[in-house]
């Protein structure tokens, strides 16, 4: 009974020591990290030509890369950030949205590949629709042939008008030149309209090549395609 009650004091003495000596080491370690905080900082960095550089504010040779304040402790106290000139900055801007620009593009055609996917699953659609628009520009090719068919039809009456007047047309009666001049003009438009169609299949055919050009790479097997 008596040890027991005499162990007693001692084990809250050994108790009362630590918790003064945790908080002497606690207040040691504030007043530690206070005073690296008031401590002037010491500047480190690796220049240009690879040398580790140190001094006790910025280092101009490193202005164009980051540097780090080290307490004297040597932890990290705070890192700077590298200083450009006008010319600098605007050429990181430059190539800042040159990067913006090439991943908007890119992002465009991954856009433009999935909906080109979706609208030709596989050659054979493509093949389909590239026919189905060549056959209607040569729907309008042929309409206008055959109008050009009529014109010459007219043309043979009005030749037999003029018949009488092969020495000297403008002696024609006025209505009939008319009808010569109106019948030249509407051949003419009809020959530069189908030449515009001519024009306007190449056109088709080169827009669905490429396509089919992008299509064979989204096709393939290895991207799980179907090009058949």
């Amino acid at each position: 009974m008596r040890a027991r009650d005499h162990g007693k004091p001692t084990r809250l003495l050994a108790v009362a020591s630590f918790l003064v000596a945790s908080g002497f080491s606690g207040a040691l370690q504030a007043q530690s990290q206070k005073l690296e905080g008031a401590a002037p900082g010491i500047f480190t960095c690796i220049d240009s030509r690879g040398r580790t550089l140190t001094a006790d504010r910025p280092i101009a040779e490193c202005n164009d890369r980051e540097q780090r304040e080290l307490n004297p402790s040597g932890s990290v106290r705070r890192k700077v950030e590298p200083t450009y000139t006008a010319r600098e900055l605007a050429e990181r801007e430059d190539r800042a949205r040159e990067a913006a620009a090439q991943a908007a593009r890119l992002t465009d055609e991954r856009r433009r590949e999935r909906a080109l996917l979706v609208r030709y699953p596989n050659a054979a659609t493509h093949d389909r629709e590239r026919a189905e628009a060549l056959v209607q520009i040569d729907a309008v090719i042929q309409a206008a042939k055959k109008r050009i068919a009529e014109l010459g039809e007219d043309r043979k009456k009005i030749d037999e008008e003029l018949e009488f007047y092969k020495a000297d047309t403008s002696k024609a009666p006025g209505a009939v030149r008319r009808k010569l001049e109106d019948n030249t003009q509407s051949v003419a438009v009809q020959n530069r309209f189908i030449a515009e169609q001519e024009e306007e299949k190449k056109r088709v055919n080169a827009r669905f090549d490429e396509e089919r050009g992008r299509l064979k790479l989204i096709w393939s097997p290895q991207n799980g395609g179907n090009p058949r």
